[in-house]
C-alpha cells in the first residue's frame, strides 16, 4: 500500500481505472473472436470446430503459466510496464492471425505469443493495481476497471461481426492487434506520473521472501483453496463453454451471425453493469454470501441455455441473466483475496488463482469442442455448467467474509 505522503492524485487512480478497463477491452475481445469466426474457418480454412476449440484450451494453458509470473511481475515493478508488454504481444499476435491461413502460424501466434499476452493483460493485473492505489471505493473501482473484460466487447464484437458479414475475418483481427499497439504509448506515458503504476512500496526493489515461500504460504491458507477451486469453476463456466462455444451454439440453433452477436452484445452490456454492481455491492455487503450466491445463480442460467431451441428471444434472455452473473466474481474474489492474502502478494496470489481459471476454461473449451464433435450436441456440456456452478457456490460459503488471521 502506498503511504499516504506518497499516495498518487485522484485523477492519476482514476486514470489507471480508464487505461485498465481499454486494455482488458481489447485483450478479450480479441479472445471472445475466436468463437465468433470459428464457423467462418470451417467453410474457409476447412479447420475443425475440434482443431480451433483445441488451439483456445492451448491458449488458456498457456494463460495459467503465464498468470502467476504476470503476478509477481506486477508485484514489483507495477502496471505501467506489466500492461505495456502484454499490450504489445496481443498486438502482434492478432497481426500475425490476419495475415496467415496456415494451421501452425495461427497456432503460433495465437495459441503462442497472443496467449503469453493474454495472461499479462488479465483481471488480476488490473485488479492488483486497483487495490494498491485505493483505499475507499476499492471495490467500486476494481469491478469498473475490469468491466473492460467485457464491456469493450459490447461494441468490438458486434463490429466483427457486421466485418464478418462485408468483408473478411483478417481486417477484425488486424483492427484489434493495431489498437493495442497504439494504446501502449499512452498508457506508458500517462501512467508515468507519480504514483500512477499501482505497484506500492514494493516497485523496483527485492521481495521480502522468496516466491517459493510465498506461494508456500498461500498454500497452507484455506483461504486460497477456497477461492483457487471456485476461481477454476469459474473459468470453465465462463471463458470456457460461454466465451468459446455460445457462439457456434447459437448458430447451430440456427441464429443468423449478426443477430447471434447481437445477444452476445447483450450479454457483454449487462456483464459490464453485473461487474459494477458488484464491485459496488463487494464495499457494503458480506462479501462470502455475494459471491457464493452469484455462482448458485449461474449455475441455475444454463437451465434456459439447454432449452433454447429456436427461440431467440429465450436467448436473449439468457443472455440478460447470465450477465449478470458473468464475471461478477472477479471484484468480490479481488476483494477477499486482499483481506485474506495480503495485498504484498496480491498480484501473486490472484495469479495463481486466475492460473486456475484458465486451467478450468481450457477444460471447458476443448470439451465444448470434443462432445459437440462426439454427440453433435451441447447438452452435457450445459449441464456440467449447472452443477459446477453450484459446486463453486457451496465451495465459497465455508469462507468467513473477515479472515481469521490478518493478511500482511
Amino acid at each position: 500500500m502506498l503511504a499516504s505522503g506518497t499516495r498518487s492524485p485522484s485523477f492519476v487512480r482514476w486514470l489507471v481505472v480508464g487505461f485498465g478497463f481499454l486494455g482488458l477491452a481489447l485483450a478479450f475481445s480479441a479472445r471472445a473472436t475466436i468463437g465468433l469466426v470459428m464457423p467462418v474457418w470451417a467453410q474457409e480454412l476447412g479447420w475443425s470446430r475440434s482443431f480451433v476449440s483445441s488451439a483456445a484450451a492451448a491458449a488458456l494453458l498457456v494463460m495459467a503459466t503465464v498468470a502467476p509470473f504476470a503476478g509477481r511481475f506486477i508485484d514489483r515493478q507495477g502496471a505501467r510496464r506489466t500492461l505495456a508488454i502484454g499490450l504489445v504481444l496481443v498486438g502482434l499476435g492478432c497481426a500475425a492471425v490476419s495475415a496467415t491461413s496456415d494451421a501452425i502460424v495461427f497456432l503460433i501466434a495465437y495459441s503462442g505469443l497472443s496467449a503469453v499476452g493474454f495472461g499479462v493483460v488479465a483481471t488480476h493485473v488490473v485488479s492488483t493495481a486497483i487495490a494498491r492505489l485505493f483505499d475507499r471505493n476499492k471495490g467500486l473501482a476494481t469491478g469498473i476497471a475490469t468491466s473492460g473484460a467485457t464491456g469493450g466487447q459490447f461494441l468490438i464484437v458486434p463490429l466483427v461481426a457486421a466485418v464478418l458479414a462485408m468483408a473478411s475475418w483478417r481486417w477484425s483481427f488486424l483492427a484489434m492487434g493495431l489498437g493495442c499497439l497504439v494504446l501502449v504509448p499512452l498508457l506508458w506515458w500517462t501512467l508515468a506520473q507519480k504514483g500512477g503504476d499501482g505497484a506500492g512500496d514494493a516497485a523496483g526493489r527485492p521481495a521480502a521472501t522468496s516466491l517459493q515461500a510465498d506461494v508456500a504460504a498461500m498454500l497452507r491458507r484455506p483461504a486460497f483453496h477456497s477461492l483457487f477451486w471456485s476461481f477454476l469453476i469459474c473459468g470453465y463456466t465462463t471463458a470456457g463453454v460461454i466465451e468459446t462455444h455460445l457462439l457456434p451454439y447459437a448458430s447451430f440453433c440456427g441464429f443468423a451471425l449478426v443477430p447471434s452477436a447481437a445477444a452476445y452484445g447483450t450479454l457483454s452490456a449487462v456483464n459490464l453493469l453485473g461487474m459494477i454492481g458488484a464491485g459496488w455491492l463487494t464495499d457494503r455487503m458480506n462479501r462470502v454470501v455475494l459471491l457464493g450466491s452469484i455462482y448458485v445463480l449461474r449455475g441455475l442460467t444454463f437451465l434456459l441455455l439447454m432449452n433454447v431451441g429456436t427461440d431467440y428471444e429465450q436467448l436473449v434472455l439468457f443472455a440478460v441473466l447470465f450477465g449478470a452473473v458473468d464475471y461478477a466474481t472477479i471484484p468480490v474474489t479481488a476483494s477477499l483475496v486482499a483481506s485474506h492474502l495480503g495485498l504484498r502478494v496480491m498480484g501473486l496470489a490472484m495469479g495463481l488463482i486466475s492460473a486456475g481459471h484458465s486451467i478450468g476454461a481450457a477444460a471447458g473449451a476443448f470439451l465444448g469442442g470434443y462432445l459437440f464433435d462426439l454427440s453433435a450436441h451441447y447438452d452435457w456440456v450445459w449441464a456440467s455448467s449447472v452443477l459446477l456452478a453450484v459446486a463453486a457456490g457451496g465451495i465459497v460459503f465455508v469462507l468467513r467474509n473477515e479472515p481469521r488471521q490478518v493478511a500482511v
